[in-house]
């Protein structure tokens, strides 16, 4: 029997908000969570996706912790999690979506409750390439970048043959850029053109040609502050 939902919902979820300094509380604000979950999920028109950011906070390995007569806070936290998974699973209208940088963290419990594991690594040039064109054609809707300059996808220089004219010119030289940027996570990415302009823009307005000649150099100093860092550690 095919079945659509009327609508969907949305819930974000930033574990570390759960958390309290208060000693027992943050057990209690994750079981509260849930609840409010519940609520929706109890609304069968609905399917109810549930997005837990950065997991590893709310799910840290037991096996970290010293065994004692009372359980640490933290301890407490994983267990309230692992009980209302395990209550709220059993509705056919709630999917659960977590995202973590530090998988081996998890207990392996909330690992084995996990239907699906998939590991997703640093954005494409293809995306790379995606994402800054996004970011230049906003800049170019707030006429920070002026004139506008018609830029083509990557499709459209696939299709020419990634020939270099002067339709296609500052295209290829933000694939080439893209290329440049790879092994950079989505959250840089998207702040690499404003820092390209708050680092090496001195005007309120600037062309195509200029603006790329600043990312590239944004792209540049972000891996040099990384090795700096790398080499820190």
């Amino acid at each position: 029997l095919y079945f659509r939902y009327r609508y969907g919902q949305l819930i974000e979820i930033n574990s570390h908000s759960l958390f309290s300094k208060w000693f027992s509380e943050s057990g209690k604000l994750v079981t509260k969570m849930f609840q409010k979950i519940q609520e929706l999920v109890d609304d069968q028109d609905a399917l109810v996706f549930v997005l837990i950011d950065e997991v590893e906070s709310l799910t840290a390995a037991r096996s970290a912790f010293k065994a004692g007569t009372e359980p640490s806070d933290a301890i407490r936290v994983v267990n309230a999690v692992l009980t209302q998974i395990d209550q709220i699973k059993r509705y056919p209208n709630v999917v659960i979506l977590t995202t973590s940088n530090i998988t081996e963290k998890i207990d392996m419990a909330f690992v084995d409750r996990a239907d699906i594991k998939q590991y997703i690594g640093p954005p494409s040039t293809a995306a790379i390439f995606r994402i800054y064109l996004s970011c230049l054609e906003e800049l170019m809707k707030c006429q920070i970048i002026y004139p506008r300059q018609q830029l083509l996808t990557l499709r459209e220089l696939e299709m020419i043959g990634f020939v270099e004219n002067n339709v296609s010119r500052l295209s290829l030289i933000l694939k080439e850029i893209s290329r440049r940027s790879e092994g950079l996570g989505g959250r840089v990415l998207r702040k690499l053109p404003f820092l390209a302009h708050a680092l090496y823009i001195q005007s309120p307005s600037v062309t195509m040609t200029t603006f790329l000649q600043a990312l590239s150099l944004a792209v540049d100093k972000q891996f040099e502050e990384r090795k700096n860092l790398e080499d820190c550690v």
